[in-house]
Parts: structure tokens; sequence; C-alpha cells
């Protein structure tokens, strides 16, 4: 048996926050082999923070899971019946919650450390007056052509778009989370020492009713404001956003690009204000990394699993500050 080591009282909690990118990565087939072998290096780094006594709690992201199980589903339609989004988002928390909760365990067992992890399948609620939903422009799913598109539109009702001339995909609302159904348990459990994996893929969006009913919604909730939204709840100091690539850039991609391995708040509202970061890939890290330090929060890095150790010691990675 290995031994506790309970988290220091009174030590700065964290957030950790492991992006999609860097569960199944580019050029890779996306197997379940690969998924492990990639969280695996997420939880050595993970381990290390654990270690030093600091609680943490665990987020990330669900693509490609969740639209690998849309694909699954359309595949299998004729003999059994396709499950909604919503479901598939819980399908893909609670897999990728046990691919961490597993990696992490093993990780922790091998620096001799042995700590309670729970995985929290959770509910974020979203209003139903959300302009995303007049608008949906989130890409999901499988790719179909022109005639199958305008039959799904018609039958089920599906927003359908032409995805980049590849084809025709369905499009979902992409709605702001409000509240975390599940943040009171989430907050008590790491209280009590146990390390939270939670709000996988932004969570399971949810509508609420005026008696405070639930009910699930086809939608995709951004992880990285989930986790901001979660973060500020229960009151971390420091957001860890492990992503697909090293540190944060401007004009990325271009002949101009240059790092930026620490910013302000009032530089990074700047660059974001000037369109330096990509929609749907750093800007939205971006906008969730200012609404975590605008509502309390310390200090927020970005970089690389592989780099997480040295970005929190100032050597790697983007480091952005209150």
């Amino acid at each position: 048996m290995g031994r506790t080591n309970p988290p220091v009282k009174g030590a700065q909690k964290m957030i950790v926050s492991i992006g999609g990118n860097a569960i199944a990565r580019k050029g890779q087939a996306g197997t379940i082999s690969e998924q492990f072998a990639n969280v695996a290096i997420a939880c050595r780094s993970i381990s290390s923070i654990i270690r030093s006594g600091r609680p943490v709690i665990i987020t990330h992201g669900n693509g490609p899971a969740v639209g690998n199980l849309l694909i699954q589903n359309e595949a299998a339609s004729a003999q059994v019946p396709p499950m909604p989004l919503y479901i598939c988002n819980a399908d893909s928390e609670c897999s990728l919650g046990l691919i961490i909760q597993q990696s992490l365990y093993n990780a922790l067992r091998s620096s001799d450390m042995e700590r309670e992890i729970a995985t929290v399948l959770t509910q974020v609620i979203v209003a139903r007056s959300d302009t995303a939903f007049a608008d949906p422009q989130k890409p999901i799913g499988p790719f179909y052509d022109e005639q199958a598109a305008l039959v799904l539109s018609r039958d089920r009702g599906w927003v359908m778009k032409e995805d980049a001339r590849r084809g025709f995909r369905r499009v979902v609302a992409s709605p702001k989370p409000l509240r975390v159904v599940e943040a009171g348990v989430i907050k008590r459990l790491s209280e009590q020492g146990v390390i939270v994996i939670a709000a996988g893929g932004g969570g399971v969006p949810v509508f609420e009713s005026a008696e405070g009913l639930l009910t699930g919604v086809d939608a995709v909730i951004d992880k990285d404001l989930a986790t901001a939204l979660l973060a500020s709840v229960v009151k971390a100091e420091t957001l860890l956003n492990l992503t697909g690539i090293e540190m944060v850039y401007k004009a990325f991609g271009t002949p101009s690009q240059a790092g930026l391995s620490q910013m302000s708040i009032s530089e990074a509202r700047s660059y974001l204000d000037k369109g330096e970061f990509e929609p749907g890939s750093m800007k939205p890290k971006i906008e969730a990394a200012l609404e975590f330090l605008e509502d309390g929060g310390k200090e927020v890095f970005i970089t690389t699993p592989e780099l997480a150790e040295e970005a929190l010691s100032g050597r790697a990675g983007t480091r952005i500050y209150r």
C-alpha cells in the first residue's frame, strides 16, 4: 500500500483541464490504447502537483470521443435506436473519466502514493433564451451528402450546414454555462481530500424549469468556459490548461507568429479584441482564462501535458495573471 499523502491544509486549490486534443492527438488513429498513453503523460504531471500537497480538481474535453459515438449511433441506427446528443455527452464524460481516473491512480501508485479519486457525472444548466440556440454553429457527427442532409433536416429537425466543402454536418448550439448542478458535491469531495474529475466535455447541458426540474438538451458547452465556471465556484486559485501546443501565440500560423510567455489580464484582453486568437481553438481558452481571473482567480497556465511542471515553475508555456 502507498502512503495517502493528503493535501496540505490551506494549500492553494488548482483546476487542471485536459484538452480533447491532448487526449486524442493529431495524426493518431484515436484508439483507446493511444488515449490511455496520452492521458498517462498528463497524469504524471498531475501526480507531481498532488505530491506537492495542492488540492486538485480535473476537467477534460471530450472531442473527438463524442463525435465517434455519434458516428457509431448512425452506423447502427437500423439495429439500435440512436441516442440523443446529451446522452452521448454523458457517455463520453464517463468513459474519458475512467481513462483519467485509472491513469492517475496508476501514476500515484507508481510514486508510492494512494489517494481517493472520483469521477462525477456533471450537469450544467444553460438558458433556453441563449442566443446560441437561434443560430447553431458547432458541427458534430458524421458528414452527409446534400440529399441525406435534407432528409435529416426534415425528419429529425436537425440544422445542417456545409462544412468546408467536405459535405454537410449537423450543427448544434454552444450555449453559455450558467450553473454546475453538482458543484456542491464536487466542492465537498475536494475539501475531504478526494481528487475529483468533473465537467467532462463541458458537462451535460440541461434546461431548468420554473419548478427546478432538469431536462437534457442537445447542445455542446465549451469545456473551457465550464471549467472557468467550476473553478470560480470551488474557489480555485490556479487553472492549468493542458492542450496540444506548448504556449499561446499571437498571429498563430502566420509569418509573424510570436509566442507569449506571460500576459496580464489587460494584455490578454487587448490581444483578444484584436483577433489574435483563433475561434474554436485558443480564443475560448483565453476567454475562459479572463472569466476565471476576473472572478477572483490568481493565475492561468496554458501548455502541453509534457511541459506542465516547467510551466508552473515559469520555464515553459504561457502564464496569464491578475
